[in-house]
């Protein structure tokens, strides 16, 4: 594979014990001090795919999610709570409604509240650059906890009906995580897996309608110990990470100092990767920015269908999910032009666990029916009584 042009992808390769670049000596409260001190995402010692796979969905949410399937503590959790470091900018409403300039292009200026569209004409902008946050959900969420319903309170007291927001109004634009998916409701996930891939979802309660915007980048994980996920939910997830611990002593070794040491003095811990962590943020900026300019040419696009049809993969998320992050990969390496090696090194990620063998079971025992009702009716030839009935 050629040497890869950006910092971002060399940090991600490098050693796990050594960093390939040199540390910053910026000092944290140039930025600010967090008040939560959070393990840096990029000190997990290995565990390549499943930070590759966590930076590839910040770069391009078209690549519809990422699963993470494995044992208790892998580091699972710690890297997407980590990602809030990593975060870019986005441009975030400030309208109570969530009016956006895209809505006016889309319904004129109706598509906007009266106060918005003043603004507008003003020239004064509705919206304003904010990072993209961390939106968790507790394993024992309702249903109307996540979509919206009746404010109940209001209800009892008021006599009137009050519509609150879900937690996936709020997950526009951000990233939202569900530890042990596998654990949470079907409707619930269905739900949700529903109004990410559409980019919005209504909610419907009595005689209040209302359609919030869901253009979230999401996130799951599991122990596979604890139960599987449906096939139907699982092939909704766009890459699939196997996160094992790591085998090398040396490695695992690593991996307790630096637990010791971040528990230890946490502050000096997250300041020693901060060089890291800001040359990391900067480059999933700029590779959000070129991603629009990414493209593939048609002979990647025939050897990467070629693999779907060789892996027997039924489901068509299997190239959108493959091509989506091939964009993303090369977006990160500074360049606009997908290859070859780029599929290559996302592939698994994105083809992984999309065989169904009882789907192609079933087709395949569709097929030899399908043959032999042709073979039946393109028959030409005609029986004696049939003739016979046909001279009467």
């Amino acid at each position: 594979m050629a040497k890869r042009k950006s910092q971002l992808l060399e940090i991600l390769y490098a050693s796990s014990l050594v960093s390939k670049i040199q540390r910053s000596s910026a000092r944290m409260s140039e930025r600010g001090l967090a008040t939560e001190l959070r393990y840096p995402f990029l000190a997990i010692v290995g565990q390549t795919e499943m930070k590759m796979s966590l930076i590839l969905a910040l770069i391009n949410r078209a690549i519809g999610g990422v699963l993470l399937v494995g044992a208790r503590g892998t580091a699972k959790t710690t890297a997407v709570r980590g990602l809030l470091d990593l975060m870019p900018v986005v441009e975030r409403s400030i309208c109570e409604y969530g009016c956006e300039p895209d809505d006016i292009y889309t319904h004129g200026m109706d598509g906007v509240c009266s106060e918005c569209a003043t603004k507008i004409g003003m020239g004064d902008p509705i919206t304003e650059p904010q990072p993209m946050r961390l939106v968790e959900l507790p394993l024992n969420t309702r249903i109307e906890d996540v979509v919206g319903g009746i404010n109940e309170r209001v209800a009892l007291e008021q006599k009137r009906i009050l519509l609150d927001r879900g937690v996936l109004s709020y997950a526009d634009n951000n990233v939202m995580y569900i530890d042990e998916v596998n654990l949470l409701d079907d409707t619930i996930i269905d739900a949700i897996l529903d109004a990410a891939a559409q980019g919005q979802f209504t909610v419907r309660r009595g005689p209040m309608v209302s359609t919030y915007r869901s253009r979230l980048t999401l996130v799951g994980s599991m122990n596979p110990e604890e139960g599987s996920l449906r096939p139907q939910i699982q092939d909704r997830f766009g890459l699939r990470v196997l996160v094992r611990g790591v085998k090398s002593p040396t490695e695992r070794l690593e991996i307790y100092r630096r637990a010791t040491s971040y528990q230890r003095r946490p502050y000096l811990f997250v300041q020693d990767w901060y060089g890291e962590t800001y040359a990391s943020a900067a480059e999933i900026t700029e590779a959000r920015k070129r991603l629009p300019k990414v493209t593939l040419s048609p002979e990647t696009e025939r050897v990467g269908l070629s693999w779907i049809e060789a892996l027997e993969i039924e489901s068509h998320r299997a190239e959108m999910t493959l091509f989506e992050a091939g964009r993303a990969y090369t977006a990160a390496d500074d360049r606009t032009q997908v290859t070859l090696d780029d599929l290559r090194a996302i592939a698994p990620l994105a083809l992984r666990q999309r065989h169904a063998k009882f789907v192609t079971d079933y087709f395949a025992k569709q097929d030899k029916e399908e043959a032999k009702i042709k073979e039946v009716i393109a028959d030409k030839t005609v029986d004696s009584s049939e003739k016979a009935d046909l001279s009467d």
